[in-house]
């Protein structure tokens, strides 16, 4: 991964910390299906590519979907000069970076506490 995809990725991330709370749920599984759904979703958005919506759970991640989608269009115009492939790999490496940050790389026990 090249320095400018490193330097986008950070700049999502960036979006994401100051603009939204759906990465702050107090269990791992749920922030790893909640992550893989949003971003999932953005990615289709961003890409024009149909998206699901036959479950609530689809719904409910479209919802936070459509406003990223929006919110980094707006704020990241590098996003319309770029083809749908590296939209991909860039929306890859935002999961990761915001997984390892909300899940792996968290020093938040309770994430992990089975009795939570």
């Amino acid at each position: 991964m090249d320095d400018v995809m490193k330097d986008r990725i950070e700049q999502l991330v960036d979006f994401i910390m100051k603009w939204c709370l759906w990465q702050f749920h107090s269990r791992s599984w749920d922030r790893e299906r909640q992550n893989e759904g949003i971003l999932t979703k953005t990615m289709q958005l961003l890409c024009d590519e149909p998206v699901d919506l036959s479950t609530p759970s689809d719904r409910c991640y479209w919802v936070d979907a459509v406003y990223l989608a929006n919110g980094f269009k707006k704020t990241y115009p590098w996003l319309g000069t770029m083809e749908k492939k590296d939209i991909k790999l860039l929306m890859q490496g935002l999961k990761d970076r915001i997984d390892y940050l909300t899940i792996n790389g968290s020093l938040n026990q309770e994430l992990t506490n089975p009795l939570y």
